[in-house]
């Protein structure tokens, strides 16, 4: 089903630090790029290598002008801060909210 995205604000520290609770209800963490370059985000993994390290990850690029939505799931949540984490590079002309 097709549809119009939303208007989602401004980057906030509260959408690049995310209430693990909220996967319960299905989260989408919606991310549109007005910036008019490509933008990375990367949602932060958790999980650690047998040594302890945090694993290493590759962010996703958003190409100018566009929306795209992210799935957030139980792995995401960091279980000892019951945090999802969340970068962008860069900020400006960046918005995003999280749908659920």
């Amino acid at each position: 089903m097709a549809g119009t995205p939303s208007n989602p604000p401004a980057i906030t520290a509260a959408i690049a630090s995310i209430n693990g609770n909220l996967v319960a209800y299905g989260a989408t963490l919606e991310v549109t790029n007005t910036s008019g370059a490509p933008v990375d985000i990367l949602i932060i993994d958790p999980g650690r290598t047998p040594a302890g390290n945090p694993a290493d990850q590759a962010p996703e690029q958003i190409a100018a002008g566009t929306t795209e939505y992210f799935r957030l799931v139980d792995q995401h949540v960091d279980r000892q801060t019951n945090k999802i984490a969340v970068t962008f590079q860069p900020t400006d002309g960046v918005n995003a909210q999280v749908i659920y």
